[in-house]
């Protein structure tokens, strides 16, 4: 028989699964924190003299708020996906860090159902990342007579 010529390989450790990205929920909250702060950032629209411009009372601005996403956390997060921060979740300490990041989202997204801009987005992802129902309920009165039924049966020549 042939000697292998593949060596063994010693003290390596295997490698399960990616390094964690955040070492505390500290630091993972403080990325978080980042994240909103930057989507609620504005940048008014300025005149020569530096003074806000308004239009009809309003200032004009040059970057509005962005809305909040679960996709935009987990972007802003690092991540690769929305569903990378969802399985992120599950470890025990960053769980209510992430919970509590994905109920302001939510939240976010209920105010929006309120205004005229934003509520078909609102329900798309409240129907898709929050399990929230738009159900309609109709309620049927009158009579059945199953014996009117039967007789009716009875006489026709189908059967």
């Amino acid at each position: 028989m042939a000697k292998s010529k593949t060596k063994a390989i010693k003290n390596v450790k295997p490698l399960i699964g990616c390094p964690p990205m955040y070492k505390t929920p500290e630091e993972m909250q403080a990325a978080i924190d980042k994240y909103f702060a930057d989507c609620d950032q504005v940048t008014p629209a300025l005149d020569v003299n530096g003074n806000p411009m308004l239009y009809k009372g309003q200032p004009v601005l040059l970057k509005e708020p962005t809305p909040y996403t679960v996709t935009g956390l987990a972007l802003a997060l690092g991540f690769k996906s929305r569903q990378a921060l969802i399985n992120y979740q599950v470890k025990d300490a960053f769980n209510d860090a992430i919970t509590r990041a994905k109920l302001k989202i939510e939240d976010y997204a209920a105010q929006r159902l309120y205004d005229k801009e934003g509520s078909n987005g609102a329900k798309f992802t409240l129907g898709c990342n929050y399990q929230w129902k738009d159900t309609q309920s109709i309620e049927l009165t009158g009579k059945v007579s199953v014996e009117a039924y039967l007789k009716d049966c009875e006489d026709s020549d189908e059967f």
